[in-house]
């Protein structure tokens, strides 16, 4: 992927939500500015321009001069700590970002001679705040708001984007869904839980929470789970799984094996025991 350094902006007043600390509503199970922070992971540089809190990776901070001073004064603050060419922009409150959208914005701020690249709804509104822009323009457009206005602080980023060449892209409908009331992150929670989606979400929020950056294949393990309820007890289903994370987790550490790797060769053989074990069961 293009190289490129992430701004979110994780300031702001929340009005709309009773002046609630925001970027640390959790949706899911997470922070929504960890939610957030997850769709940029492979960033070079991160700034969030906010309060600084805990975060479930390393970040810059920086804070706009001065304080409340709007996102403009937001980005000129987090576009000083960035030196990639491409800075992708976000606002902390998108539940729903994924790294599929960032690239997807990546190439197209990348063809021919255009300054960047952002999000349109499905009305066709632009959305400022998940968009990619090349550094060199964003500093320059930055520095003559500033010259012509006095100043960032208050200004609309609107401002901004009309001086620019920037590409729409028609994302994930739900790419820019951003939660600015109460009612807005109820259905986010509730579309979170939804069946298609709630097992990724719940494997997600463990491996955050755990601090565990592993990528396994979930249909081995449920496989596992489901041979082990059905062939010997339905307690076996748990307790072999995490017989099988731990047997995993010592050849890592013991035999130098990828840890997805230990898992699934674990998984194998756990699975393989579960159906001898209903064979004889059949054969009695």
């Amino acid at each position: 992927m293009t190289a490129y350094d992430a701004i979110v902006l994780a300031g702001g007043a929340a009005k709309r939500l009773g002046g609630a600390d925001k970027p640390g509503i959790r949706v899911g199970g997470r922070a929504l500015l960890d939610r957030v922070l997850a769709a940029c992971a492979d960033a070079s540089t991160t700034v969030v321009v906010g309060g600084r809190r805990p975060t479930a990776r390393p970040v810059i901070w920086a804070c706009e001069e001065p304080r409340g001073g709007g996102p403009l004064a937001a980005l000129d603050a987090g576009v000083r700590q960035t030196t990639a060419e491409r800075v992708l922009v976000l606002s902390a409150d998108l539940p729903f970002l994924g790294p599929d959208t960032v690239g997807t914005l990546l190439a197209a701020a990348g063809e021919g001679r255009r300054e960047g690249a952002l999000c349109a709804d499905q009305q066709g509104r632009d959305q400022p705040l998940v968009a990619v822009y090349r550094a060199e323009p964003l500093r320059r457009e930055l520095g003559l708001l500033a010259a012509e206005h006095g100043g960032l602080s208050g200004l609309p980023l609107r401002l901004l984007t009309h001086e620019l060449d920037l590409a729409r892209v028609e994302a994930d409908p739900l790419a820019s869904f951003d939660c600015d009331t109460w009612e807005d992150i109820a259905s986010a929670r509730a579309r979170i839980r939804e069946h298609g989606s709630v097992l990724d979400e719940w494997i997600t929020a463990v491996k955050n929470e755990l601090g565990i950056e592993l990528d396994v294949d979930t249909g081995v393990l449920l496989d596992l789970a489901r041979d082990a309820a059905h062939g010997v007890a339905r307690p076996a289903a748990p307790l072999t799984t995490f017989l099988v994370g731990y047997a995993a987790a010592k050849a890592s550490s013991e035999e130098g094996d990828d840890g997805a790797t230990a898992v699934a060769e674990a998984a194998r053989k756990a699975a393989a025991l579960a159906l001898r074990w209903a064979d004889e069961n059949e054969t009695q």
